[in-house]
């Protein structure tokens, strides 16, 4: 403010050290000047102190606003964090709930399937049970429900003559009515060739050497004939077991007898169901 001022007082200090160069008028034209330059400068003076305090007070909320603007920003992030962790979550819960569906509808599918099967393994026992009820009365043929399917013990002594692998026309007959229910099915077919422990002698043992080639044999000529009877090659394989599996010690003719078998065993397919074979 001094430069609005310093002009006015030299002037007036100039008149003053001048007698007689300044009249009373313009003294007082300098002192009415003097003093509205003073107002001026002190009404300047008041601006400025109000400016500086506005300023002052914009400065504060310009900080303000900057640590507004910075928590905003900070919850917008935090909060399109959060959102998207949400949308994880939710999309995670979604594949698990899919998942869930799935394992329920498989587990029904697989019941369902499973229900099916012993509902067609029960209906193959009751028939067979029913067409080989004069066999199975006189201790011929043994079925037996497994877990997995059914089991058939045919006596060697139903099917072949003693050291033969050739069927007799008895055993040809209860073959065939087996093969009559088993090519109805889609199971799978295991024949078992079983024999006593006893080995083999003689003449016979150029033919079958042991136990095992004799099991071998047996179910074999088994399997054949239950393909001529329609059953399907491609479900039926022959398995020698030879003396190992007995069902009796071997310790009698009766319980020999027992020991020598052909064993049948069906294990469902999937999807096994009542159809061509």
């Amino acid at each position: 403010m001094n430069r609005f001022l310093s002009p006015a007082l030299l002037l007036i200090g100039v008149m003053l050290l001048v007698p007689g160069c300044v009249t009373r008028k313009a003294f007082d034209q300098l002192e009415t000047r003097y003093d509205a330059l003073t107002q001026e400068r002190d009404a300047l003076q008041t601006q400025v102190e109000k400016l500086q305090i506005e300023r002052d007070s914009f400065e504060d909320l310009y900080v303000e606003a900057q640590e507004s603007y910075e928590d905003e920003r900070v919850a917008r992030t935090s909060l399109a964090t959060d959102l998207t962790q949400l949308e994880q979550e939710a999309t995670q819960l979604d594949r698990d709930l899919d998942a869930e569906r799935l394992a329920r509808l498989e587990a029904a599918q697989a019941l369902a399937a499973r229900e099916a099967e012993i509902a067609a393994m029960q209906s193959t026992y009751d028939e067979l049970v029913a067409d080989l009820e004069s066999e199975v009365s006189a201790g011929q043929i043994e079925i037996e429900r497994l877990r997995e399917g059914l089991r058939l013990n045919v006596s060697d002594d139903v099917l072949f003559a003693s050291g033969s692998a050739e069927l007799d026309q008895v055993g040809r007959d209860v073959l065939v009515k087996v093969a009559r229910q088993l090519k109805e099915l889609t199971d799978r077919i295991e024949v078992r060739g079983h024999t006593d422990d006893r080995a083999i002698r003689g003449a016979l043992a150029k033919q079958f050497p042991t136990n095992w080639e004799l099991a071998a044999a047996r179910a074999g000529r088994v399997v054949r004939l239950l393909e001529e009877q329609g059953v399907s090659g491609r479900r039926m394989q022959v398995v020698s077991v030879g003396p190992n599996e007995p069902v009796a010690p071997n310790d009698s003719p009766e319980n020999r007898a027992r020991n020598r078998r052909i064993e049948i065993r069906l294990q469902p397919a999937k999807g096994a169901a009542k159809g061509g074979g």
